[in-house]
């Protein structure tokens, strides 16, 4: 969590930017975050980046496009000291993957101080914006992100139609009306930038879940026709991986697509139905393999060491975590990381 100091330098920094931009990952942690923050004076831009998890210098054009006057950065496990070097405006990076301190920017995350600490951005978005109004984003941002929110209690009290009773992990995401609302916000995310951004800007107006659940605005519906397009594509792929769920301690799951990415949803719901399995799902995309890694057990280490030397980069969590690997040097990274992992 933030401390009470954090929590107010915060708040004045966003209280005084007039043209704030926001970067943040595309996922629902980086979604509810950006939308948690930007709902407290509804001021600036958001940016997903969506092409890898790392901010580097490609990026300094949307600075560039925006004219920002401060920087947040949500969720994002890299950023790239050229990024930085190459900007003039005060950088504010809130985040909850292996700390990675810059010269430059003011830098929060709760791993400092407790390397096993997990709290995912969303929870401490939520600190600065207090507004409980939005308490069910802050639920689906941490729950999405595998983290039971320490004010469950509230959202089982206010929101019994999305949860009734406090229940496990799995079985909130999985077969609750809040998976469904966490769904609905990681498959928002996926399709072209144009109709993401204006599904992005419809959720910073929606007032309740069940505006969307029950489609009672044309806004509402617009998102859930989004989210059923994106839906139609993600079952298939669910029970094609489900067949590659033999007795090898590894399901290994390869799939081409140009058009949608599902690595990170896919790794989740599988690790959730073989939790005794390492999952590891490999999308391929213009000469690279975009990996999600998902287990009950430590895969991080693992990870990183099958990386030495390989043309590619990757990090995380210690039991979720993901991974980039140029094509020419893929045989050899799965042939590490399977050893790493016996």
């Amino acid at each position: 969590m933030l401390t009470p100091e954090e929590v107010v330098l915060l708040r004045e920094e966003l209280a005084t930017s007039k043209n704030p931009l926001f970067f943040y990952d595309d996922d629902p942690d980086g979604l509810c975050s950006f939308i948690l923050l930007y709902k407290m004076h509804r001021e600036g831009h958001g940016t997903i980046v969506k092409v890898a998890p790392k901010l580097d210098a490609s990026f300094v054009r949307r600075v560039e496009e925006y004219h920002p006057d401060k920087i947040f950065i949500l969720d994002m496990p890299i950023v790239e000291q050229e990024f930085v070097d190459k900007v003039k405006q005060p950088i504010f990076w809130i985040d909850h993957h292996s700390p990675l301190q810059l010269p430059g920017v003011h830098y929060f995350n709760p791993c400092i101080k407790d390397p096993n600490a997990y709290i995912p951005t969303t929870r401490m978005a939520y600190q600065v914006s207090s507004n409980t109004e939005d308490l069910w984003i802050a639920a689906v941002g941490c729950l999405a992100d595998w983290h039971m929110p320490d004010f469950i209690d509230q959202v089982i009290e206010k929101y019994p139609y999305l949860l009734s009773q406090k229940m496990d992990l799995a079985d909130v995401v999985f077969t609750q009306p809040m998976g469904k609302l966490i769904r609905i916000f990681s498959f928002i995310l996926k399709g072209p930038t144009s109709e993401v951004n204006k599904c992005v800007k419809i959720l910073t107006r929606i007032k309740s879940p069940e505006e969307i659940l029950e489609q009672k605005t044309s806004q509402a519906r617009f998102l859930y026709k989004h989210y059923e397009k994106v839906n139609i594509h993600y079952v298939p792929l669910l029970e094609e991986a489900k067949k590659k769920a033999g007795k090898s301690k590894l399901l290994l799951f390869y799939y081409t697509d140009q058009k949608w990415s599902f690595t990170s949803e896919l790794s989740n719901e599988l690790s959730t139905l073989y939790p005794h399995k390492i999952i590891l799902i490999a999308r391929k995309k213009s000469g690279e393999m975009k990996c999600s890694i998902r287990s009950q057990t430590t895969v991080l280490k693992a990870l990183e060491k099958a990386l030495v030397g390989i043309d590619g980069y990757g990090g995380g969590h210690p039991q979720a975590c993901g991974a980039v690997v140029k094509e020419h040097d893929w045989e050899m990274f799965l042939k590490r990381f399977k050893e790493e992992t016996k």
